[in-house]
């Protein structure tokens, strides 16, 4: 029985354009874990359920095996009282700089673009060992860790005599590789990022406007692409409805929305349904279609699964009808 943890990001792999949802299908592609109708991966990682690889596996037919994590909601509440409780005092908000010091110096790591090598790289495995032991040092183990031993031990106890491909949280690799006797990281030789990639990094980048964006190159690239199982051509056309969108052009973006609202079927990554109907009520509304926008909101609403921020985003819409503001 062995296991290969694949390091995850959560929704930083939006960020990464050598390493995103995408990137991870291809790399377990590559690991020879998806050549049969049956394929899985052993989910040791973030509850969320907009987790962007909820997206990205079962589009590419690769399926979730739950069961490995559980609900540790109640440690962060924990976490928070003792940080409300150290707060009132000089010492315990110098532990909680020192937390937060270590805490950034990570984040700015994991945060600046890297491929897949570099993801498991001893650079980067030990920065995330440094982070937890200066955590543990500033907070103890417990409360001030998010009880991460005792999670970790307990995650170590479901995945041993597991085999596959685990997913499994970047910062945890060095603690679980400890804790499971023939578990190792993958074996990327010969590995290079391919076209799924490549359309991952397009789409999550068109849905991150910066203000020195060149918008048109955007588009053209957008305009360029037809898509795959892991970015369907209605995202890509969603995505560029909101760059339209950006700059008020409310024509071009609905007729984008609706092109893609038109392209969705049950197989595109579940949250791309709640997205483009949210963003096309909106649209819908800014023209002053203010009753097809509510049923668009309320297609939404009904939907089996819609991302947070979808049903935000319907919810406000039916409180009060959308406006585009371009200003600031």
């Amino acid at each position: 029985m062995t296991l290969t943890l694949l390091p995850d990001l959560g929704d930083l792999l939006r960020l990464h354009p050598q390493y995103n949802g995408g990137t991870v299908v291809e790399i377990i592609r590559h690991l020879g874990a998806a050549q049969s109708e049956r394929a899985e991966v052993l989910w040791a990682t973030d509850l969320d359920p907009d987790h962007p690889l909820r997206d990205a596996l079962p589009a590419a037919r690769i399926g979730i095996r739950e069961g490995f994590t559980a609900d540790w909601a109640w440690a962060e509440a924990e976490h928070g009282q003792l940080q409300g409780f150290l707060n009132q005092y000089p010492q315990g908000r110098e532990r909680l700089r020192e937390a937060a010091g270590a805490e950034r110096e990570f984040a700015a790591l994991v945060t600046t673009p890297m491929n897949a090598a570099q993801m498991i790289g001893a650079e980067v495995l030990d920065a995330a060992h440094a982070y937890h032991v200066a955590t543990r040092a500033a907070l103890d183990e417990g409360p001030g860790t998010h009880w991460r031993e005792k999670r970790l031990l307990e995650l170590a106890a479901k995945l041993s005599g597991q085999s596959g491909v685990v997913i499994a949280p970047l910062d945890d690799l060095p603690g679980l590789l400890d804790l499971l006797p023939g578990s190792h990281l993958p074996d990327l030789t010969g590995f290079a990022p391919g076209e799924t990639s490549r359309l991952r990094a397009l789409a999550d980048r068109a849905w991150q406007l910066h203000e020195d964006d060149d918008l048109n190159a955007l588009l053209a690239a957008l305009d360029r692409e037809t898509g795959d199982a892991v970015t369907p051509g209605a995202e890509l056309s969603a995505a560029a409805a909101g760059i339209h969108l950006a700059v008020g052009d409310l024509k071009a973006a609905r007729e984008l929305l609706e092109r893609a609202a038109h392209a969705l079927t049950d197989d595109v990554p579940r949250s791309l349904t709640g997205l483009t109907l949210a963003r096309l009520g909106q649209v819908r509304d800014a023209q002053g279609d203010r009753d097809l926008a509510t049923r668009t909101y309320r297609a939404v609403l009904a939907l089996n699964h819609a991302p947070a921020i979808a049903i935000a985003t319907a919810d406000a819409g039916l409180k009060e009808p959308f406006s585009l503001n371009l200003e600031g």
